[in-house]
């Protein structure tokens, strides 16, 4: 009975904390931070801000930052330049779950995703990544030109 009652729980999508909407839109507006890294809290049932990335960190300050061996979202602000020589940025949501984090993990992470995407509007492309290299730098400079 206590696993149909989790089971539950998890389909519904856990809330989102209010610092995590606060957070996103310093990186969105203000360009406060390059990444955003969220995490579920169980005990508290909804999605809370893990870690924030400075304006100047680099991408591989952000693919350290993710846990190798269970999910998070996160938010990357990608700046880049245009063929046209123009400075642009994209906003990435990327649903990290990595193939040796745990069952449950995955489906609290896959079941809350779009409650929190709704949450969170401004995105411009969504990656699901199970390993680094589905989320390289290459694959976000595809993406964004």
């Amino acid at each position: 009975m206590a696993f149909i009652r989790s089971y539950s729980n998890a389909s519904s999508g856990m809330g989102v904390a209010d610092d995590c909407k606060s957070t996103f839109l310093e990186l969105q507006r203000k360009k406060t931070h390059r990444y955003v890294i969220f995490k579920i809290d169980e005990k508290r049932k909804e999605v809370v801000v893990e870690k924030t990335g400075g304006a100047a960190e680099s991408y591989d300050d952000f693919i350290a930052s993710l846990p190798e061996n269970d999910c998070r979202y996160a938010v990357y602000d990608f700046d880049f330049v245009t063929e046209e020589n123009c400075q642009k940025s994209k906003i990435f949501f990327i649903a990290w779950s990595p193939s040796v984090s745990r069952i449950r993990a995955k489906m609290l992470y896959a079941t809350s995703k779009d409650r929190f995407k709704r949450e969170m509007d401004g995105f411009h492309y969504e990656i699901q990544a199970t390993d680094p290299s589905e989320m390289d730098l290459e694959v976000l400079r595809e993406r964004a030109h």
